[in-house]
């Protein structure tokens, strides 16, 4: 009697422990976790390259003084045609008063030395050629407020009468604007070249 209990426990334990095994080798093992994706760099933050220093701003040129007597002679326009030359100079009033011209200026050529020129200098364009608008104008009264502007035209001929005779350049004009006034020098980028002829003709004060 004792034995049949413990067979029928021994069997029956057996089969709750196979049950048992039996469940737990039917259950579904649990789904291996995903691997981690690539993890992007980590964003570097943009350096502001250091800008060089501004450089200075180069300082303007002081202005040009003006000259005594409160004009300032200033290198104008030219013509040229078949030897002829018709160059225009111009007088400023770079002073604080008015100033009056009136007829002719009075005018030096001098080289690239300094050294006078020795040239016929007459009114008008004869003997040089037929006459010329800027330079056989009648005289007239100018009168310039500050800041104003009058001009005078020179006339001469580039010709060369004998090869013997060097040709003479001038490269600074002296202009004495009227009577009494300081004499006004300016180097010239344009040379007065007058061959050998040794004429140059002056025109009057125009506004």
């Amino acid at each position: 009697m004792i034995t049949r209990r413990w067979v029928r426990g021994v069997v029956g334990g057996a089969v709750a422990a196979g049950l048992l095994a039996g469940a737990a080798g039917c259950e579904t093992p649990p789904a291996p976790k995903a691997a981690p994706g690539p993890t992007a760099a980590p964003k570097k933050t943009p350096t502001s390259t250091p800008s060089a220093p501004a450089s200075p701003a180069a300082p303007e040129p002081a202005p040009e003084p003006c000259p005594e007597g409160g004009v300032r002679l200033v290198e104008g326009s030219g013509d040229a045609v078949m030897g002829l030359r018709l160059e225009g100079y111009r007088l400023v009033n770079c002073g604080t008063d008015e100033y009056v011209l009136e007829g002719y200026p009075q005018v030096r050529l001098l080289d690239k030395q300094d050294q006078l020129l020795e040239v016929a200098i007459g009114h008008g364009s004869a003997p040089i050629t037929s006459e010329v608008p800027a330079v056989d104008a009648p005289p007239e009264r100018v009168t310039l407020a500050p800041g104003q502007t009058a001009s005078m035209a020179l006339l001469w001929r580039d010709r060369i009468t004998d090869v013997t005779v060097p040709p003479v350049e001038g490269w600074v004009l002296e202009v004495t604007p009227k009577p009494g006034a300081p004499r006004l020098g300016l180097r010239l980028t344009r040379p007065v070249d007058l061959g050998n002829t040794g004429q140059l003709g002056v025109g009057p004060w125009k506004r």
